[in-house]
């Protein structure tokens, strides 16, 4: 089943954008253990790798409808914060871009009726959803932590014991 081409420019172009994601948390991790936040810079790391997988899932999907994956630039991501929240932030704006772009993919697949990439763009949709609500989460509660070195130090050990794919 062949890709239009419009649709695999746009899949090319998210596989970019989960890579890029995925360098974007690592500077976020990057800031957070220079700042004496290993805990923070744990669930980057692991948000990082979430991200990649995020990406080699639409590239083998472009693999596997016989079409040419073509990667993009990735441009370096923003690395200097005021605060954790700030950094939190900055995840979340993200991960909003990454809704937007897979909304957008998904309209385009309904567009040119490619029901392939339907069950696929699905899993996408209901898995932003949870990105969204869990980062949310963190900046609400850093938002009470803030300048309560005890809370702070909570949270970081709290997000520092998350396990991959929890």
């Amino acid at each position: 089943m062949v890709l239009d081409g419009s649709l695999l420019d746009a899949y090319n172009a998210q596989i970019t954008l989960e890579f890029a994601s995925a360098h974007q948390y690592l500077a976020l991790a990057a800031w957070l253990e220079d700042h004496s936040y290993p805990g923070m810079a744990r669930w980057m790391q692991q948000q990082a790798e979430e991200e990649r997988a995020h990406g080699m899932r639409f590239y083998q999907f472009v693999l596997d409808r016989d079409a040419s994956v073509t990667l993009g630039a990735i441009e370096a991501p923003d690395s200097s914060f005021d605060s954790p929240l700030e950094v939190f932030r900055q995840a979340l704006h993200g991960e909003q871009r990454v809704t937007a772009s897979i909304n957008d993919l998904y309209g385009q697949a309904v567009a040119v009726s490619d029901y392939a990439s339907i069950p696929l763009l699905d899993w996408f949709v209901n898995e932003q959803v949870e990105e969204e609500s869990t980062v949310k989460q963190i900046i609400d509660d850093l938002g009470r932590a803030e300048g309560q070195g005890h809370a702070m130090l909570m949270i970081d050990r709290e997000l520092g014991a998350r396990q991959i794919g929890a």
